[in-house]
């Protein structure tokens, strides 16, 4: 697989998270859930768009080594 497509499917993925999470905080609102969303789900999707900026990065690194090589 390539790097785009490897983007796309985290970006997805992040995405559906993120709205499912928003689904289930409509019924858990305890301080538990509180606590979970602080403890995981920020450093998660933190996490993951950071990796999307670096797989950006990667990819325009790996298009200007093709470029430079040909």
């Amino acid at each position: 697989m390539s790097l785009s497509s490897n983007k796309a499917r985290l970006a997805s993925a992040t995405r559906e998270l993120s709205l499912q999470w928003e689904q289930t905080r409509q019924y858990w609102t305890d301080a538990k859930s509180l606590d979970f969303e602080h403890k995981y789900m920020e450093d998660l999707i933190t996490s993951a768009n950071n990796a999307l900026e670096v797989i950006d990065q990667l990819d325009k690194l790996i298009n200007k080594i093709r470029s430079d090589c040909e």
